[in-house]
């Protein structure tokens, strides 16, 4: 048979019944190899790879950010009674807060932590520990001095202390993770 007459015969046969003249157009190439295909399936393998076994570390990054977050709010509120010449209050808010806790006025608030998964507890001068459950105030007074103490913050095997001098209001970090 004619090559020209097999080509002819494809473009007047009709499809499903239908009636319409379908012509076929030359390959350009447009689609993608399986080679092509198989090549871009392994480079997001790899980068799945690399990117999925960090995603379990987000709660000890959390928890970091959020210990240098409450050791930022006391800097400043230690810089700013000093500045201001008046005393300057952090609150320090664990678990759930009340409405009446989180609305409740402190004359000389200047910031305010919360965490509802980080386990507070503060340790006092008189080594008396305290399970913190709503809230506790640290003040920072004008000559350099503090309330003091050490807050002890925890969550699943992570702890971290932020230690804060009741005479010079300094702030230092502990922290540390238990090994399971």
């Amino acid at each position: 048979m004619d090559p020209m007459v097999s080509e002819a015969a494809k473009v007047m046969t009709p499809i499903s019944g239908s009636s319409a003249q379908i012509s076929t157009l030359p390959s350009t190439g447009l689609g993608f190899t399986l080679l092509e295909l198989l090549l871009v399936l392994s480079i997001i393998g790899l980068a799945s790879a690399f990117i999925f076994p960090n995603v379990g570390n987000l709660d000890a990054r959390s928890f970091n950010v959020q210990v240098r977050e409450a050791n930022t709010l006391l800097n400043y509120a230690r810089r700013d009674a000093v500045v201001r010449g008046q005393p300057s209050t952090v609150r320090l808010i664990a678990g759930e807060a009340s409405e009446d806790e989180m609305e409740s006025e402190t004359a000389n608030l200047v910031a305010s932590w919360e965490s509802e998964e980080i386990r507070l507890q503060f340790l006092d001068s008189t080594e008396q520990i305290t399970e913190i459950e709503d809230s506790i105030d640290i003040t920072f007074f004008p000559e350099g001095g503090s309330t003091g103490g050490t807050l002890m913050l925890a969550y699943q095997s992570q702890q971290a202390r932020i230690l804060i001098d009741p005479f010079t209001g300094r702030i230092s970090n502990e922290s540390n993770e238990d090994d399971d």
